[in-house]
């Protein structure tokens, strides 16, 4: 049987009749000193064991908490750019657009800020005129809150005599939170389940997964032909204002360092992003049907197909159909369309397209 913490109950019980025992059946009257000193030691080795239950979990890494799981990071996990354990935040950077008298030059570092009094600094001179000049700033704090909307408004900390204030953003993106624990619990765990064999498919998903950025990878060896291997992968927070798909510099980058750790005997290897392909459904006779029901099957249907898709794979309807009936509320429904996905190639991933409801 598992081992369960004793309570505190049990463990009072047993000293107090160990301690009987020892002084010969003594009996323990009342609040006498020999069982409040019984009690008193029961409470500390039941604190004991309820310290030692905790420490168990903390020594494997599925159960450990976030000290606990930095240290197992630490101990298992390289990443690309040389750090060990959880991969830190990055920082969003971009442009904006400033205006100012004509000839006015704003130095490198101004301050700015934004509605959140997320700073910014620039990171280049420039000259203002009347008609708007676009400056590259970065944001002075690295996550996601950095990243901002184009036509969001920016504001000077201290815009002078001459300079407005205001600075619309053109873009501003790039920011990405430190790492969670969920995501660096399943690094730990696929580097131990997964040991490194000098250059199979999962070696190379786990080179990408500790590259900046990167949230989910997989490798097709033989796609392009033999002795070539392809990995695709996603940067669900670096890239989430284009649905997580990475850009054609990321790719390079990844590439880049790839080609540092992967075996120098691989005849072609490539780095590319997956390509979306839109999967839509059509919902009929629903119960119960309200603004909620449907908001809550568009997040089933996109908790699924970021748990099940990957390139090239079929998006059964039978999984669509769990998805929708694990909603809440959802008590019955009929898809229109009962025909399974099937990717267009290898490279194509489902993502969620339209979600018609018929009344």
């Amino acid at each position: 049987m598992p081992w369960t913490t004793p309570t505190l109950r049990s463990v009072r019980e047993t000293v107090r009749g160990e301690v009987s025992t020892f002084l010969g059946r003594a009996s323990f009257v009342g609040n006498s000193v020999l069982r409040v000193m019984s009690d008193a030691m029961a409470a500390l080795a039941h604190l004991t064991l309820r310290y030692l239950d905790w420490l168990a979990l903390q020594f494997l890494p599925d159960t450990a908490e976030h000290e606990w799981l930095d240290r197992h990071g630490n101990i298992w996990l390289k990443n690309a750019d040389g750090s060990i354990g959880r991969k830190a935040g990055t920082f969003a950077s971009g442009s904006v657009t400033l205006t100012g008298t004509n000839g006015i030059v704003l130095p490198s570092g101004t301050r700015l800020s934004g509605s959140d009094s997320w700073p910014y600094e620039t990171i280049e001179p420039v000259y203002l005129s009347d008609i708007g000049s676009a400056v590259k700033v970065r944001a002075l704090n690295a996550g996601a809150g950095g990243n901002k909307d184009p036509g969001d408004v920016l504001s000077l900390d201290t815009p002078g005599a001459g300079v407005n204030g205001e600075a619309p953003v053109v873009t501003l993106n790039g920011g990405v939170d430190q790492e969670t624990d969920d995501d660096l619990r399943k690094r730990v765990l696929l580097r131990i389940q997964q040991p490194p064999m000098g250059g199979d498919a999962s070696d190379y998903v786990n080179w990408a997964l500790s590259f900046p950025g990167v949230t989910r990878a997989w490798c097709s060896p033989l796609e392009m032909g033999i002795g070539t291997v392809t990995v695709r992968f996603m940067m669900d927070e670096l890239r989430a204002y284009q649905g997580g798909f990475p850009t054609g510099d990321d790719c390079l980058a990844l590439a880049a360092y790839m080609d540092t750790v992967r075996p120098v005997a691989v005849k072609d290897f490539f780095v590319v992003a997956p390509i979306p392909q839109l999967v839509d459904c059509q919902i009929t006779q629903l119960v119960t049907d309200n603004d909620n029901t449907r908001t809550g099957i568009e997040a089933s249907l996109e908790d699924m197909l970021f748990t099940l898709a990957i390139p090239g794979q079929t998006i059964y309807v039978a999984w669509k159909s769990y998805a929708v009936m694990n909603a809440p509320n959802v008590n019955s429904f009929q898809f229109i369309n009962t025909i399974d996905d099937v990717m267009l190639s290898p490279g194509h991933m489902a993502i969620l397209g339209s979600v018609i409801y018929d009344t």
